[in-house]
């Protein structure tokens, strides 16, 4: 997903304070875009249920 510089900053401080994945909202995000062009978004809870179950990667911290 193409983000500007003070979009990625600002996703990366929201996820943060809120102890979430920014990698797993980039996915979740982009799963829904996926789905957004098809006729029937079939599958798109049973996909965005993966990623939130998936495990927590490790990012490194940018300070």
């Amino acid at each position: 997903m193409k983000m500007t510089l003070e979009d990625s900053r600002l996703l990366a401080e929201l996820c943060e304070q809120h102890g979430v994945s920014a990698d797993k909202v980039l996915k979740l995000l982009e799963t829904v875009r996926d789905f957004e062009v098809k006729d029937r978004r079939t599958g798109v809870y049973d996909a965005l249920r993966e990623i939130l179950k998936s495990a927590p990667t490790s990012e490194p911290h940018h300070g």
